[in-house]
């Protein structure tokens, strides 16, 4: 429904809820926030702003109660809170059930392996002592990847077993799934968007690129350098998976592409994602509208064709540096055409801490990455 009256209930304010405000207000939306930290992100633009624990069963049911429309920002949040706001008739998207999947990495992969949804092999554990006993009778093989089943995003909650030392220094505790480490050519992200009344609308894979220390992914590309025939296919799985979920709203999903020629589905994250930022300078619907539209049951936008190649960089506070933070590089970055900056207003930088990210957008890809070469070298995230 189009109705610049409604109340849009976010929970989490960081970035990514700040960057939905910011496209709601192109529409007059009104957009409430829900996060326990005073002075976060999207606080500095919502219409109004609740400070409370969206993982908390209270916080959450009295802050949805007089919402209209209810998203999310973060998959870890109090779903039974919000199972009791759709009994209330309220509108909930992604649904609790969705999210109950999406956020347990181990029921993730178990719905894709009963939908057909091709994945990584896997097992679960109910935790690192009952891996670590597979591991002796030969169930597992080193190398492979553990995951925590929950709590886990932006690099946090994996670690990939090469040696064995590293059973001994790496092992994660807690309930938890091993996975073969497969065999990588590429990792793309293909981002799709469903509305209730059923139509879905995917944005073109993104290729991504990780740092080696925090496991983010710290630079991304679009189009992905991939053949178009990969290209479609990759399309149609995140179509089939959505489906699957019956999310509305965006579904970011990841996917590794083998060497082999073989697409698997690594996860997925019911929400805007890292890997569409590029599409507020590159697209002609960014995600963060696109998302909109999808959870108020509007048509979604056609055009997420791109405008242009782009590129996107993380900027991540710099290794040594904590405390109020300071952009350096910024002036001679922005002389450079084509280049974007979005910084999160968060006051604090530490190391790899996402503190903004930048889309560069040119004729050709080719010329994107050059334009982002520079931007890496210069543009740098520092304590005062």
């Amino acid at each position: 429904m189009f109705s610049t009256t409604q109340k849009i209930g976010i929970l989490g304010g960081g970035q990514l809820g700040k960057m939905c405000c910011l496209a709601a207000a192109d529409w007059d939306f009104k957009t409430y926030i829900l996060d326990p930290t005073a002075g976060c992100p999207a606080s500095q633009v919502c219409t109004g702003f609740t400070q409370g624990d969206f993982k908390n069963y209270d916080d959450v049911l009295a802050f949805g109660r007089d919402k209209d429309v209810i998203t999310i920002e973060i998959e870890h949040v109090n779903t039974d809170a919000l199972r009791a706001l759709e009994q209330m008739g309220k509108v909930v998207h992604p649904s609790a059930t969705a999210l109950d999947t999406i956020k347990d990495k181990g029921l993730q992969k178990l719905f894709y392996q009963e939908h057909q949804i091709p994945t990584a092999h896997f097992e679960l554990f109910d935790d690192e002592q009952a891996l670590l006993a597979a591991v002796e009778a030969g169930r597992w093989n080193l190398p492979f990847v553990q995951k925590t089943r929950t709590a886990g995003y932006d690099g946090k909650g994996v670690a990939i077993l090469r040696t064995r030392d590293d059973l001994k220094n790496k092992l994660l505790p807690g309930p938890c799934l091993a996975e073969a480490l497969a065999d990588i050519q590429t990792e793309i992200a293909v981002i799709a968007a469903k509305n209730p009344s059923g139509q879905v609308v995917t944005f073109p894979a993104v290729e991504m690129d990780f740092h080696p220390e925090a496991n983010l992914v710290e630079f991304l590309l679009c189009p992905a350098r991939i053949p178009s025939l990969i290209e479609a296919e990759a399309e149609a799985l995140a179509e089939q998976v959505i489906r699957a979920l019956d999310v509305c709203g965006l579904l970011a999903v990841e996917m590794f592409l083998t060497k082999s020629g073989e697409l698997l589905v690594n996860e997925s994250a019911p929400r805007p994602h890292n890997s569409g930022h590029h599409t507020i300078d590159s697209a002609v619907t960014s995600q963060f509208q696109q998302h909109l539209r999808a959870i108020c049951d509007l048509p979604l936008g056609a055009g997420t064709q791109l405008t242009g190649a782009a590129v996107m960089i993380n900027l991540l506070g710099e290794d040594g540096h904590q405390g109020p933070v300071n952009y350096l590089g910024a002036a001679e970055c922005l002389a450079l055409e084509g280049v974007h900056i979005h910084l999160y207003g968060k006051a604090q930088t530490s190391p790899f801490r996402k503190m903004g990210h930048v889309s560069i957008t040119a004729d050709t890809v080719e010329a994107a990455v050059a334009k982002a070469d520079f931007v890496r070298s210069h543009l740098k995230v520092v304590s005062k």
